[in-house]
């Protein structure tokens, strides 16, 4: 299978990485064990979690994701089969969150202990936090990476004016920099990507790992009317793709899919793959139907007419 460097962290990871925001969710634990067995399998081995996973539903505590992930990882002993990487910075409660030194120093403990595994690949800023100081967050990443416990650093919903800040400091006192980022990118939500993140990170080479590749579900084309999302887990996501731009969109994704004898899914995914900057979309399944169209999507090469009808039909600044 095709890999990639990720950016300038000499990791290569296959064109695709699943989304662990599902292990504990809305997939089970031997359900994700199956998924991750099966994905692996396949020849894919870039797997992205947070340490707040699954915090939201009801009955889980967060670091639900890790420990699912964990436990899969003690008992195939894998861990050097795949590129895993989470997350810092999201809210656990108004104690536990942000990027101050001490709070980071124990969630990547904590993180190590949930995933058992002695090193993450790839550290990542979930969420930004204005209150702490930038060289305060960097000069922690740098001491865990120097420990061992880290490889490589990146960073995702942050601003691009706190990204470049970032890697002016990390320039200047020699910290660890971000190389990777993990935007809200899909042929829905296209312009904040393409018009600040994108030439950004392909000027300075930054791996681009773009979450909700497939806007929460709705590319897939599950979702045609409002009634359609009316008790959806990801009802909150979805009202904002009702939309005539939306349909539009998936009209297009319905005809190209049609040529390939595909899934709309699929071509959203094939579409972000072939996207300028872009290294490997993050993509969730919760059963091996859904995942079997994903590991399809990747060997789905669409023709410049195909990626224009989709162009055309995703554009921003039409009406």
């Amino acid at each position: 299978m095709e890999t990639r460097t990720l950016g300038n962290t000499g990791f290569r990871i296959a064109p695709l990485m699943f989304g662990g925001n599902v292990f504990g969710w809305t997939a089970n634990e031997p359900t994700s064990f199956r998924l991750l067995d099966a994905f692996t399998d396949a020849g894919f081995n870039a797997v992205d979690t947070a340490d707040t996973y699954t915090r939201w539903v009801p009955g889980n505590t967060g670091g639900d994701s890790e420990r699912v992930i964990g436990k899969w990882l003690s008992q195939t002993g894998k861990r050097d089969k795949i590129m895993l990487a989470t997350k810092v910075g999201g809210v656990f409660s108004e104690e536990k969150k942000g990027l101050k030194k001490d709070y980071i120093l124990r969630s990547i403990d904590d993180s190590l202990q949930r995933l058992q595994t002695d090193y993450i690949d790839l550290y990542q800023t979930h969420y930004d936090d204005a209150e702490t100081p930038i060289e305060e967050t960097l000069e922690t990443y740098a001491a865990i990476v120097k420990s061992g416990k880290v490889r490589a650093i990146g960073t995702s919903n942050m601003s691009l004016e706190r990204i470049i800040a970032s890697a002016a400091i990390s320039r200047e006192k020699g910290y660890p920099s971000y190389q990777t980022l993990q935007p809200e990118y899909n042929l829905f939500d296209r312009e904040k990507f393409e018009t600040e993140y994108g030439p950004y990170a392909i000027e300075h080479n930054l791996g681009v790992i773009p979450y909700f590749a497939l806007a929460s579900g709705f590319l897939t084309g599950k979702y045609r009317k409002e009634e359609d999302i009316a008790g959806s887990s990801r009802a909150k996501y979805l009202s904002k793709y009702m939309t005539s731009r939306g349909f539009r969109i998936l009209d297009a994704l319905d005809a190209v899919a049609a040529r390939y004898n595909a899934k709309p899914g699929m071509v959203a995914i094939a579409w972000l793959m072939n996207r300028p900057g872009v290294t490997a979309p993050i993509a969730s399944a919760t059963n091996l139907q859904q995942l079997n169209e994903l590991i399809r999507a990747v060997s789905l090469r669409l023709d410049t007419d195909a990626m224009q009808l989709l162009n055309d039909a995703s554009d921003y600044e039409r009406e």
